[in-house]
């Protein structure tokens, strides 16, 4: 058994505040896209707030931020997640209808089995991974990096090109 699970986190601004009827397709699929994920071989937990999404748990200061934070058994399971599904890619698609450019929005990193991190965390290591590139602290998909103890990460970069 790994001593190791993969913690991930992504933020995104809405272009428009979030009860905006423009975002009204993207906040409609949270809910199934949200079941999918839980579902999903390799799935350990998801950040949620007051409803079944997280998009009410503060980010910063800005109220058109909004976090998805998850832990996954390894690199592998999350990408089949990301990248394999077809209603998860279908929101990723569209996300320029609803959210600005953010050029970091994404880091992964490793967490010991059973530890959550905190929205507080997963912003530090998207600060890590601006500021140094992908190292073992906050990595990427394309960029990924072994467990501490050792487990391998699985390059799935032809996913994620």
């Amino acid at each position: 058994m790994a001593d190791y699970e993969l913690a991930q986190i992504n933020i995104a601004r809405f272009r428009l505040p979030a009860d905006h009827v423009a975002n009204r397709d993207f906040m409609d699929a949270l809910d199934a896209v949200n079941a999918i994920a839980e579902a999903s071989e390799g799935f350990v937990w998801r950040l949620v707030g007051e409803g079944n999404d997280a998009t009410d748990v503060a980010v910063n200061d800005d109220p058109h931020v909004i976090a998805n934070m998850s832990v996954w058994r390894d690199v592998d399971a999350l990408a089949a997640f990301v990248y394999r599904n077809p209603e998860h890619l279908a929101i990723m698609r569209r996300r320029k209808e609803w959210f600005e450019h953010i050029a970091v929005f994404q880091a992964l990193w490793w967490v010991p089995v059973g530890h959550r991190p905190t929205v507080a965390d997963g912003v530090a290591r998207i600060d890590l991974l601006a500021a140094n590139g992908p190292t073992a602290e906050a990595f990427t998909f394309k960029y990924p990096f072994a467990a501490p103890d050792g487990t391998p990460a699985l390059r799935v970069q032809d996913e994620c090109a």
